[in-house]
């Protein structure tokens, strides 16, 4: 279902839904006003970017606002790199803040002020309960918590211990300021949950200015309401803290954002946790956060995956109000989508074998014409170099051919791609390995091209590279990073890095490629035809030299290892 707003269609979900609803009925004074509320202790995932087009889409649909917002309630665990790459990531992703970035610290005085009122209203006491003992008192999900023997303190004592917690008179851990609400509520975020805690660690931004600092669930409620946010749009796992969101905010009797709940994105065969993902970094498992097998946005961007293709994934699996998990190949449909539109076309050999023409003529050289984009007339050809000697694909040649294998064997005649048709005639093997090491073919003058003058039927078509021209590369071929489609499912027994895929990447060194392909750019997109999309890696490339990371292959081949294993 879609509607318009000045004259722009908008696309109807449940979020849109409930903010039109609101306009309609004169909310807000018809204001639209969102935010992004990161924290800067890891890199953006694809879990976040559904977060940032949600946000800033809706604004942008109603002709509102949305802010950058970093949650910088957790020093220690934070880092400049990390705000500088969230910023990189929403700006590549395509939204932008404008001049509206903001920072929870902004407004530390005024939330320390807002805790002062409520420990004067006899809503918030200060604990000095250890955190075991607090965790033991709270109770469980079917029987209700113990009161703190501190909680029935007078407002001048809490008022007292609260400014001289506020003053560092105290050691980090030894006391928190907790809401007075419900110990016996079936909802485990009212139970006295704590507002600030006490520690004494240098902000990256304050420095040691403040030896307390509050905690999510107080600081983000008000930070929203501060900055006049109408509706603060989060994944599903906030809807139990939504009461714990309204009562702070209600208590205080200040201006009140409405919270909506969306399912968070899951994608099989990948974990979108960032205490997991600082696991797999910091234990080696991957190569940095900007891993192309690592499902940030870091990482996508380098194996090859382009905004737009993201936010068409996005678009596709829309939103939603229950938590499902998302097939990975629908993102790697969104991408091949894209470059099959937009990639140029070339040939490489990731596992090269020597093809020798013996009755093409020593010495020659020749220059065929080859389709860039079939998909784009625009795109043109190019020329690409053939000579006496080529490489072929090592699985294109089979000495004792199988049932139905129709590439090149004895006897068999292929064609080459924008080249001739060959028929191999003769083959030489390692005489300690037995492995094929060479093949002897020859070529007919009459098919250049690759057409045949008597029209006779080819079954298969081999790409290649001129053996004297190619360009020697290191091209990395990757996979899923973990082997089950829900590696969450440690929680059973073991743990997460037991589905890690030991052949997530390989680094094949030797590659024989196009010479056109040694001007390549860092982060340019190619098709090797028969392969896959390769994209030039933009960290390990240098000039003259690229590094290629494949994208995504020419189909989803997973399912089908998959439906095998299992057969």
């Amino acid at each position: 279902m879609t509607e318009t707003t000045d004259d722009k269609p908008i696309s109807r979900d449940f979020i849109r839904t409930f903010i039109a609803e609101d306009i309609a009925q004169g909310k807000n004074g018809g204001r639209v006003h969102t935010r992004f509320p990161p924290e800067p202790s890891g890199y953006l995932h694809i879990g976040h970017a559904k977060a940032i087009a949600v946000n800033f889409s809706i604004a942008e649909d109603f002709g509102g606002k949305c802010n950058l917002r970093f949650d910088d309630t957790n020093p220690g665990k934070e880092d400049p790199e990390f705000a500088e790459s969230i910023m990189r990531d929403i700006k590549w992703l395509g939204f932008d803040w404008e001049e509206r970035l903001f920072h929870a610290s902004d407004y530390f005085e005024q939330l320390y002020q807002y805790a002062l009122q409520l420990i004067e209203s006899g809503d918030a006491y200060v604990d000095d309960q250890t955190a075991e003992e607090m965790a033991k008192n709270r109770g469980t999900a079917t029987s209700p918590g113990t009161n703190s023997p501190n909680r029935e303190r007078s407002v001048e004592e809490n008022l007292d211990l609260f400014k001289r917690m506020r003053a560092g008179e105290f050691e980090d851990g030894s006391r928190v300021l907790r809401a007075k609400i419900d110990m016996g509520s079936p909802n485990l975020n009212l139970r006295d949950p704590g507002m600030y805690r006490i520690r004494k660690v240098e902000h990256d931004r304050v420095g040691m200015q403040w030896p307390i600092y509050p905690m999510y669930d107080w600081a983000h409620g008000l930070s929203d309401s501060i900055e006049g946010v109408t509706h603060s749009l989060c994944s599903l796992e906030f809807e139990n803290h939504r009461p714990l969101y309204d009562w702070c905010i209600e208590r205080l009797g200040v201006f009140h954002p409405r919270q909506i709940e969306f399912a968070r994105l899951n994608i099989s065969f990948n974990i979108l946790s960032k205490r997991y993902m600082i696991q797999l970094v910091e234990e080696g498992h991957v190569d940095g956060w900007d891993d192309p097998r690592m499902i940030t946005i870091a990482g996508l961007r380098r194996r090859g995956y382009t905004p737009s293709s993201i936010r068409a994934f996005l678009a596709g699996i829309g939103v939603a109000k229950f938590n499902s998990t998302i097939e990975m190949v629908l993102l790697e449909n969104a991408l091949r989508t894209e470059l099959n539109k937009t990639a140029p076309r070339v040939m490489g050999v990731l596992k090269p074998l020597k093809v020798v023409i013996t009755n093409y003529p020593e010495g020659q050289t020749e220059e065929l014409e080859a389709v860039n984009n079939p998909e784009d007339e625009s795109a043109g050809t190019r020329m690409v170099p053939f000579g006496r000697e080529i490489y072929i694909e090592q699985e294109d040649f089979m000495a004792e051919p199988a049932k139905k294998f129709w590439r090149l064997a004895p006897g068999n005649e292929v064609r080459l791609r924008y080249a001739y048709y060959i028929t191999c005639t003769d083959f030489v093997t390692d005489p300690e390995s037995g492995e094929v090491t060479e093949v002897h073919a020859i070529y007919d003058p009459q098919t250049k091209g690759g057409d045949s003058p008597d029209g006779r039927k080819i079954k298969a078509t081999l790409h290649w590279v001129s053996a004297q021209h190619a360009l020697e590369a290191e091209v990395r071929v990757f996979d899923h990073l973990f082997k089950h489609p829900n590696p969450m499912e440690f929680r059973k027994g073991g743990s997460f890095k037991n589905h890690l895929n030991p052949d997530s990447k390989q680094v094949l060194g030797g590659c024989k490629l196009e010479p056109s392909l040694a001007g390549a750019k860092a982060g340019e997109t190619f098709q090797f035809e028969r392969l896959g999309y390769y994209t030039v890696d933009t960290v390990d490339s240098q000039d003259g030299a690229p590094v290629f990371n494949r994208a995504v292959a020419l189909r989803d081949s997973w399912s089908k290892v998959q439906k095998q294993a299992k057969s």
